[in-house]
C-alpha cells in the first residue's frame, strides 16, 4: 500500500471548522472551563453557532457542558474533557506536519516562480 503524504489522517474532522478550533483553543487556555457568554465573546460567536458548535463537540465527548444554578439566572459552564484535550492536541500536532512540509516546499516553489518570471520576460 502506498503512503499518502499529503492524505493527514490525524487532521480530525471535527476540530477543522474555525468555530471549533477557536472553541477548542480558548478551553485549552482556561481549563477550569469558561461560563458560555465569557467563550461566546473570547470567540466573536452568535448565541445559535456557538451553541451548535458546542453539541457538536459534546456529542463527540470533547467538552463537557453543565448548567449551574445561580442567584439569578443558571449559568453554563463549558469545560474540555481529558480525552477532548488529548485529540485536540494530537489535531494540532497533525496542523504543525502541514505547516512543517509547507515550509519545506517553500523554497522550491519560490525557485520554480523565479524561474517562470524570468521565462516570461
Amino acid at each position: 500500500m502506498k503512503t499518502a503524504p499529503f492524505a493527514y489522517e490525524g487532521l480530525d474532522r471535527i476540530f477543522h471548522e474555525r468555530g471549533r478550533l477557536a472553541v477548542c483553543s480558548c478551553l485549552l487556555a482556561h481549563a477550569d472551563g469558561m461560563r458560555f457568554r465569557a467563550l461566546q465573546e473570547a470567540c466573536a460567536l452568535t448565541d445559535g453557532n456557538l451553541n451548535r458548535h458546542l453539541h457538536a463537540l459534546a456529542e463527540t465527548g470533547v467538552v463537557n457542558l453543565e448548567r449551574r444554578a445561580t442567584t439569578g439566572r443558571p449559568v453554563t459552564i463549558v469545560t474540555i474533557t481529558a480525552s477532548g484535550r488529548a485529540r485536540f492536541l494530537a489535531y494540532i500536532d497533525e496542523l504543525e506536519t502541514v505547516i512543517r512540509s509547507v515550509n519545506a516546499s517553500e523554497p522550491a516553489r519560490t525557485a520554480a516562480r523565479k524561474f517562470r518570471l524570468a521565462a516570461s520576460s
